[in-house]
């Protein structure tokens, strides 16, 4: 598969072909859909696609900060996916062998650009990930004042957690925005659940430490 044809699959339709993968597929078994992938089911990948493509994106862009970047990051999630497909083994949860992957690439770009990566900046135009709305768009229930405290605190919030060490940012980049459990987070990490929720204890810590002051 091309970078082409992978294009097509991540734009926000659903074919009566990914509807028919939808309606005959327990919601909760990915696993089985990625093996229907290994035996050669192109809609079913199609449908993995669509179900994880703003996940992986939004992912991306808290690891890179560039969103043409994690776009492009993405892809190559979904093509590596592909391109292992014939040795995938349902043995784990598929987030969580989806997330190994998006981690594994993600640090492989943060390491291989660090030297040329300009201050991390961020747009007061850019959409809240977690309300959808800009910060330029009145809120007719926040007053100005709310309105300029909740965008400080999540302008705060993004730097920190943009500036915690690699590990703790990945930890809790999983858990707070992807919505991973700890046994997920173990396994990508390569942990054990103990020093998985010990990790994200000190990157919390950290954090409730440093925006004490927005809460």
């Amino acid at each position: 598969m091309g970078r082409g044809a992978l294009m097509d699959a991540m734009r926000p339709q659903l074919s009566a072909d990914l509807r028919q993968v939808a309606a005959t597929t327990d919601a909760s078994s990915d696993a089985a859909i990625m093996l229907r992938v290994r035996a050669g089911d192109q809609p079913a990948f199609d449908y993995l696609v669509q179900k994880y493509r703003r996940p992986l994106v939004s992912f991306m862009y808290r690891m890179a900060r560039n969103p043409a970047v994690a776009e492009d990051l993405a892809q190559e999630v979904f093509l590596r996916v592909y391109r292992s497909r014939a040795t995938y083994e349902a043995s784990a949860k598929f987030t969580t062998w989806l997330y190994r992957i998006a981690t594994n690439l993600a640090v492989n770009h943060a390491r291989d650009t660090r030297h040329e990566r300009p201050e991390v900046t961020v747009s007061l135009d850019e959409p809240d990930e977690e309300t959808g709305t800009t910060f330029e768009l009145a809120d007719d229930a926040l007053s100005a004042e709310q309105t300029m405290v909740r965008r400080e605190r999540v302008l705060a919030i993004r730097g920190k957690v943009g500036a915690l060490p690699e590990r703790h940012r990945l930890a809790v980049i999983m858990h707070k925005y992807q919505q991973l459990d700890y046994k997920q987070i173990a396994e990508v990490l390569k942990l054990s659940e103990s020093a998985t929720k010990s990790l994200l204890f000190r990157a919390y810590e950290t954090l409730r430490e440093q925006l004490k002051e927005f809460v």
